[in-house]
C-alpha cells in the first residue's frame, strides 16, 4: 500500500494584518494633522494690478503697529539690527539675493523704508509683496 504524503506548500497569503496596519496609520495621520498649526503671520497687502515674478530667496513681514520684524514668516519678532544679521547669514554666498517684503497695508511707511534701506546697504534686491486687485 503506497502512502501519499500531502507536502504542497500553501501560496496563499493573509491581508487582514497589512489592512489593520493601513487603517492605523491613517487614523494616527489624520489626527496629528489636525494637531499642526500653521506659523503663518496674518496680513492684509496693498492691491496691485502688476505682479512680478521674481523668486525671492528669503521673506521679512511687518505688521501693522508692531516695532519688530518677523524672517520667512515665523512667529519669532526681531528688532532691526536682529533683522539685518540674521539676513546676512542666510543670504552670504548668495548670488543676486532677493528679498521679498510682506508690509501690512496699514503699517507705518518709517517701517517699511528702514527694510528698503538694509537691502540698499547691502546691495540686495527687494521686491514688495501685493495681492492681486480685484477687477470689478
Amino acid at each position: 500500500m503506497a502512502l501519499k504524503r500531502n507536502t504542497k506548500v500553501d501560496a496563499s497569503f493573509s491581508m487582514s494584518s497589512m489592512s489593520d496596519m493601513i487603517f492605523l496609520l491613517l487614523i494616527f495621520f489624520l489626527i496629528t494633522s489636525t494637531m499642526v498649526s500653521p506659523n503663518a503671520l496674518k496680513l492684509i497687502l496693498p492691491q496691485s494690478s502688476s505682479q512680478v515674478q521674481a523668486k525671492a530667496i528669503t521673506s521679512v513681514s511687518i505688521r501693522k503697529g508692531d516695532p519688530f520684524y518677523y524672517l520667512d514668516g515665523s512667529t519669532q519678532a526681531l528688532s532691526r539690527s536682529d533683522l539685518e544679521v540674521s539676513l546676512r547669514v542666510k543670504l552670504s554666498g548668495v548670488e543676486d539675493p532677493t528679498i521679498s517684503l510682506h508690509a501690512d497695508k496699514n503699517c507705518s511707511l518709517e517701517e517699511v523704508v528702514k527694510v528698503m534701506n538694509i537691502a540698499k546697504d547691502n546691495k540686495w534686491k527687494l521686491i514688495l509683496a501685493t495681492s492681486p486687485e480685484d477687477k470689478r
